[in-house]
């Protein structure tokens, strides 16, 4: 399969996803698949929670906080799991999600970020499309501060879910129809956002 047809059926399974989530929103499914997602994504899972998070928000706009907050929660509670898997499993589960992601290189640079400037980068990573999942990880595997390390993912998860569900509240139904008609060139940029974060990481000092 070839590049493009690959990003193309890599829409399409974003595409029937939003769908999916949307159709759901006012079920006890989506709001237990956003908790969840929110947890997994922040040590090993590649979706991030924002694609959910919005689809629900925009879907039922009145729980924005309810759905800003469990993706908070879910979010810094994983964030400790992958803090557990660095610091007790490196050697064995931590490996293999750095591989699977070919983030080593990442991660390296993340070890010297973390020599300069603990746990503090975290929050950057929390509130920005830096993956969050090789910090968690390089977190716990560096011993960095346990109490630091939750309070940066606290403030930035929380400042990057909470305006996110709070812009979607202010715009509503012509932010629906917008995401509608260009799902796909959003799902693009995305995209884009991710793969940036991690050259950030490889290029930034």
């Amino acid at each position: 399969m070839s590049s493009t047809q690959s990003s193309t059926a890599g829409w399409r399974i974003h595409r029937r996803l939003y769908d999916w989530v949307l159709h759901w929103a006012e079920t006890q499914h989506s709001v237990a698949a956003l908790f969840l997602l929110s947890f997994a994504e922040s040590s090993f899972f590649p979706v991030p929670p924002d694609v959910l998070l919005i689809a629900l928000v925009l879907g039922s706009t009145h729980r924005w906080l309810t759905f800003a907050t469990l993706c908070t929660l879910g979010s810094v509670l994983g964030g400790v799991a992958g803090y557990a898997i660095g610091m007790f499993l490196m050697d064995t589960v931590g490996v293999k999600v750095i591989d699977f992601y070919n983030a080593q290189v990442y991660y390296d640079k993340v070890a010297a970020w973390f020599t300069e400037y603990d746990f503090w980068i975290v929050f950057v990573a929390a509130f920005t499309p830096i993956p969050y999942k090789v910090f968690t990880i390089a977190s716990g595997a560096f011993h960095i501060n346990l109490l630091g390390f939750v309070l940066a993912s606290a403030i930035g998860r929380g400042a990057r879910f909470f305006l996110v569900a709070g812009l979607l509240r202010l715009v509503g139904e012509p932010m629906r129809r917008f995401i509608d008609k260009y799902f796909d060139w959003l799902a693009l940029a995305f995209a884009v956002l991710l793969v940036g974060g991690f050259a950030v990481i490889k290029y930034v000092r």
